[in-house]
């Protein structure tokens, strides 16, 4: 890889992960607020307030490893994750546009998604390294 397409690399995944981690953070206030739209998805869902809380207490998570280079890949595919159910609700139950969005937060959640994917095919490499990992710590040692 090139100087130039390394310093590409870099600013695409740095911007896509504050992107996706200021987009988790945004709703975390709501959900941890218990803001009467949050209150209203997640009793719509029929799971308030464990539902609005836990899924909260993930992304929080996810936002902490996003922001941490030697986590992001990990972080993306839980945040993948996340959006997935999110994504999946909006289509199922709750519709495109929630009180009145305007669509906003399905936009939202899918504009994060794209960005963990990203974040995901430019880190694919970490992948192998976590598993190289576990390999290794599955071997018996030697004492």
């Amino acid at each position: 890889m090139n100087s130039g397409n390394s310093k590409l690399w870099s600013v695409s995944d740095l911007l896509m992960r504050v992107l996706a981690a200021f987009i988790f953070g945004q709703t975390l206030f709501f959900k941890f607020a218990g803001a009467d739209e949050s209150m209203y998805i997640f009793d719509r869902l029929g799971i308030e307030p464990w539902g609005r809380i836990g899924s909260a207490l993930a992304e929080l998570v996810v936002v902490l490893a996003l922001l941490i280079p030697r986590t992001a890949f990990l972080g993306a595919l839980g945040g993948m994750a996340i959006l997935s159910v999110a994504i999946l609700s909006h289509l199922t139950v709750l519709g495109i546009v929630v009180q009145g969005d305007g669509g906003l937060l399905f936009g939202m959640a899918v504009l994060a998604w794209l960005c963990c994917l990203g974040i995901s095919i430019l880190r694919r490499r970490d992948l192998k390294l976590i598993l190289c990992r576990i390999r290794k710590q599955d071997r018996p040692s030697n004492s």
